[in-house]
């Protein structure tokens, strides 16, 4: 009797245990990367496994650059595109997941995030891109270990040099080059808010360079971009 209640004591602690440790990997990590660049992420490490499939000698198109040396520019059109309170808010926009809960709840399934640049950074350092609520929890849980370890200027300067932009190709020196043949510090205003526009799907419109809903979006964010306010 003693030992079966000893097992099942272990068989509730163990999941427990297990998810304390997984927190503190992160933290650990995170501290590291507070004045360490990190070489790589989870969806680069998934996106070339996926690439090897098909070429096992496939290399992504990866370069670090300091957060002086990316265009202002593509700085206020992210800003602008994906989270226009960026500087404000501690890590999560309830207001804006709230309203992605709702278009959830009526199109019956996740279709939607509400993700915030660290949310974004959260989960391209360490989760995968599937969608459901307990990933949405551990994002959530990750972006406030981000917020209070790290300055808003050094999230955003990993962000930007570890976000996907198109097959293979991460981070802003890898994209400018990529789709303009210039570095990411000589990016103009023009083409810093098409590269911002394609964030939410960037292999589908490196794929599709003429889609009429990327150049439509691109000019509205061409427009809002100077009111945005960088860290």
């Amino acid at each position: 009797m003693k030992l079966l209640r000893k097992l099942l004591l272990w068989l509730v602690l163990a999941p427990v245990l297990a998810v304390l440790a997984l927190q503190l990997y992160f933290v650990a990590q995170i501290w590291w990367w507070i004045d360490h660049n990190p070489s790589s992420t989870a969806f680069m490490d998934r996106q070339l496994s996926i690439l090897r499939e098909q070429n096992p000698k496939a290399q992504l198109k990866h370069k670090w650059v300091p957060y002086d040396r990316i265009s202002k520019h593509l700085k206020r059109a992210i800003i602008a595109a994906e989270d226009a309170r960026f500087s404000e808010h501690e890590g999560v926009d309830w207001e804006a997941m709230q309203k992605a809960y709702e278009k959830n709840a009526r199109k019956g399934k996740v279709v939607a995030g509400g993700s915030t640049i660290t949310q974004q950074l959260a989960k391209n350092l360490f989760l995968s891109g599937e969608r459901s609520y307990l990933r949405k929890a551990q994002e959530v849980a990750i972006t406030y270990m981000l917020e209070s370890m790290m300055e808003k200027e050094r999230i955003f300067e990993i962000y930007l040099n570890v976000v996907e932009w198109g097959v293979g190709v991460f981070g802003a020196e890898a994209a400018a080059q990529h789709y303009y043949g210039v570095s990411a510090a000589q990016l103009g205003p023009a083409q810093a808010a098409r590269l911002a526009v394609m964030l939410p799907r960037p292999r589908f419109y490196d794929r599709n360079p003429g889609s009429a809903y990327l150049a439509r979006r691109a000019d509205l964010i061409l427009r809002r971009m100077n009111a945005a306010e960088l860290p």
